[in-house]
């Protein structure tokens, strides 16, 4: 482990109210439209919101890139809905099973796990801030490819969650 580490921090106002956001982290139709970034789609989500349960997604890169598939669980430690999410990210295989970042074939400087923790907060006229931060990446330049890869997945959640009803 390195002697220093590098959090993503993100911030985003949505204009959706809190549960409407909290939905797009929770339930598995809306996470399969957000995760990824740009071009990327998500074929598969489960998710099991308790202490103890996870989130399991799976990314699929464009065609032009190759199509391969990224396994993600975020194992959960706290959840409080709608306004905290606290969970491990680790890589997985296709059934699940946890492997190193090296086995998933992202690049140096991400960890085999890492802490996330999303907060959500009411900002009133149906509006709802997000906090996230992502812990332990060994390098600026890892911290700030999955910054980048977070915005664009922020991005598309933003799409979904203020989509007129």
């Amino acid at each position: 482990m390195p002697d220093q580490t590098f959090d993503v921090e993100v911030a985003r106002e949505f204009d959706a109210p809190i549960e409407r956001v909290w939905r797009a982290w929770t339930t598995p139709d809306d996470l399969r439209e957000w995760w990824g970034p740009h071009g990327f789609t998500c074929p598969r989500a489960e998710a099991d919101v308790r202490p103890g349960g996870a989130i399991v997604v799976t990314m699929r890169a464009p065609a032009e890139w190759g199509g391969s598939e990224h396994h993600s669980r975020w194992d959960i430690t706290d959840a409080v809905a709608p306004t905290l999410l606290r969970y491990v990210h680790r890589f997985c295989d296709a059934e699940g099973r946890p492997i190193s970042a090296a086995e998933a074939g992202v690049p140096p400087g991400v960890p085999d796990e890492n802490h996330h923790e999303v907060v959500l907060a009411d900002l009133g006229d149906g509006r709802t801030l997000l906090e996230m931060v992502e812990h332990g990446y060994f390098t600026a330049d890892a911290r700030d490819l999955s910054a980048n890869g977070l915005e664009q997945c922020l991005e598309k959640m933003a799409s979904l969650v203020e989509r007129p009803a």
